[in-house]
């Protein structure tokens, strides 16, 4: 049982049946301790008294006995010390047996019966006319409606106080997967209610301050463009002045500065924007030619069959730029091969690369932002933030990308899309 609603309504529903329980009990033990023996003893001194002597003949016995049955309402015989019955009035009692009486309620087939010895040794057996309910019976019945009633009633409190909790933990999920505008109704007055304001009050502050980061990131990459800009420019200034390597090597700075800025702010926009902007038929071998004819792959080629997918051109486009890019950079002098097939209703790209390879262990981790090879070569050091996007942007359009080893040595780079 982990709900928290039945845990707190089967907590109620064991303390009523507890309370119930104790409570018939307690009445039956107090119920049976009323009746002593004294309290018998009283009783036959009274009716003795009522009674005619034991000498006395026997009609007046019997009309003492039909005077005292009118009054009670009770079947009553009067019986010798032998067992011989003495009167009676009513319905006849069972057969009697002074040896095995007793004075007290006896249950017998007919009722119950209470058996009395007189101070004079006559017996009195009294049975009801009509059986009255055990008042044990009658408190546990009300007990048992109290307990009913205080069931019903608690359902709905301990069901509402669950619905509650199980409301803000979906918005805890919903705030944890990513929608920073998640909030929670605030219900009652109660600590409840003050949890779920102060959620609201966090999942605000984290969204203000998850904003104000994508800002300063976003005015921070474009502020930078513009000292990119007046470097490049002076570079190219410089003509043969400079040393050909230090100019060189400027360039390459300078592009992979603007390249690194143009790459923080797509990675910005994807997270302000969970879903895709736009959706259009895209042929992936058409587009992955067209990427391709920026870029000397050697010996490689892009291969494969037209396959059409629905998303988004720019972003597409970046995918296989990036995946290009990164086979260029640590693919070593190895030609790079671009390949597009259809597996079983899946448009597939394939990039694959004569490099070192990347380890199984570290596989996985190449797609974190980021983050980049032990031991890599400094002349393919990079951001970090190439394969990052392409596994979001491969995900945004409801597919997966993952780095497999290439027959022959390197790398293959493998993205799986839904066809359109």
């Amino acid at each position: 049982m982990n709900r928290l609603y039945l845990q707190f309504y089967v907590t109620i529903l064991v303390v009523l049946a507890v309370f119930v329980g104790a409570a018939v009990l307690l009445w039956r033990l107090a119920d049976d301790d009323n009746r002593t023996p004294q309290y018998l003893d009283v009783a036959a001194e009274l009716t003795g008294a009522l009674l005619p002597d034991r000498d006395a003949p026997r009609q007046d016995q019997q009309r003492a006995i039909e005077i005292l049955q009118r009054k009670l309402r009770f079947d009553i015989a009067l019986y010798e010390p032998d067992g011989d019955m003495i009167a009676m009035a009513g319905k006849p009692p069972p057969r009697f047996n002074p040896k095995r009486a007793r004075t007290g309620w006896q249950r017998g087939p007919g009722g119950p019966n209470f058996t009395l010895e007189l101070p004079d040794g006559r017996w009195l057996v009294a049975r009801q006319v009509r059986e009255r309910p055990n008042p044990a019976f009658w408190i546990a019945a009300a007990l048992g409606l109290v307990a009913l009633a205080v069931a019903v009633a608690a359902y709905p409190v301990v069901r509402g106080l669950g619905r509650r909790l199980e409301r803000l933990k979906a918005g805890v999920e919903q705030l944890g997967g990513g929608d920073l505008s998640a909030r929670v109704k605030v219900e009652g007055r109660d600590e409840v209610a003050a949890l779920a304001a102060s959620f609201n009050r966090s999942a605000q502050r984290i969204e203000e301050l998850v904003a104000a980061h994508r800002l300063l990131l976003a005015n921070a990459s474009h502020e930078l463009r513009t000292p990119l800009a007046r470097i490049s420019v002076a570079a190219s200034l410089l003509g043969e002045q400079a040393d050909a390597k230090t100019r060189d090597s400027l360039k390459r700075d300078v592009a992979e500065l603007d390249q690194l800025i143009e790459q923080i702010l797509l990675a910005s926009r994807l997270e302000a924007i969970p879903t895709l902007e736009q959706r259009e038929p895209v042929d992936l071998l058409a587009l992955a030619a067209e990427e391709a004819s920026h870029y000397d792959l050697g010996d490689g080629e892009v291969e494969g069959q037209p396959v059409t997918v629905s998303g988004d051109r720019l972003l597409l486009r970046r995918l296989i730029r990036n995946l290009i890019e990164n086979a260029h950079r640590y693919g070593g002098e190895g030609p790079i091969t671009v390949r597009v097939t259809r597996d079983a209703g899946r448009a597939v790209l394939e990039v694959s690369d004569r490099g070192p390879g990347v380890p199984e262990s570290e596989r996985r981790r190449i797609f974190e932002p980021f983050y980049r090879l032990t031991g890599g070569s400094e002349t393919g050091r990079g951001s970090g933030l190439g394969l990052a996007l392409v596994l979001d942007i491969a995900r945004r359009h409801g597919g997966d990308a993952v780095c497999l080893p290439a027959e022959g040595g390197g790398s293959r780079f493998r993205v799986d899309l839904p066809v359109a």
